[in-house]
């Protein structure tokens, strides 16, 4: 039987990579594993820890097309990142100009979350522990 132990990685291809990678380091803090510019393709890998644990690699690449990301698409549906304290967490992205939708309350764990977009509008949901 197949055994999977965890997932090892999210890759993300964003179109403005600064722009990204500040959203990624600086408004949700994760960390830096390592930054590499790839010159035969023109573009950057950075690869980021989560809690040092799991990966978000971050990708540019020259004009990108663009992809729909509406909630209810065939495809990846959002990112959700687990939080102590969703109200803190919530107000940190509010500070750095990010726009939430309310808090809303699970239905079948009680437990409270809420959505947001990173700049190329990837879903990304705070889910309180």
């Amino acid at each position: 039987m197949l055994k999977i132990n965890r997932v090892h990685h999210i890759a993300i291809i964003c179109s403005d990579y600064a722009k990204s990678k500040q959203f990624y380091t600086e408004v949700l803090g994760l960390t830096i594993v390592s930054e590499v510019y790839r010159e035969q393709r023109d573009s950057y890998k950075l690869d980021l820890a989560v809690a040092g644990q799991y990966q978000i690699e971050l990708f540019s690449f020259p004009n990108p097309p663009a992809r729909p990301s509406h909630p209810e698409a065939t495809g990846l549906r959002h990112l959700a990142f687990e939080v102590d304290n969703i109200d803190e967490a919530v107000a940190h992205v509010n500070n750095h100009g990010v726009a939430t939708e309310a808090i809303r309350v699970d239905e079948f764990t009680g437990k409270r979350f809420t959505f947001f977009a990173d700049p190329d509008g990837l879903p990304i949901e705070f889910y309180e522990k």
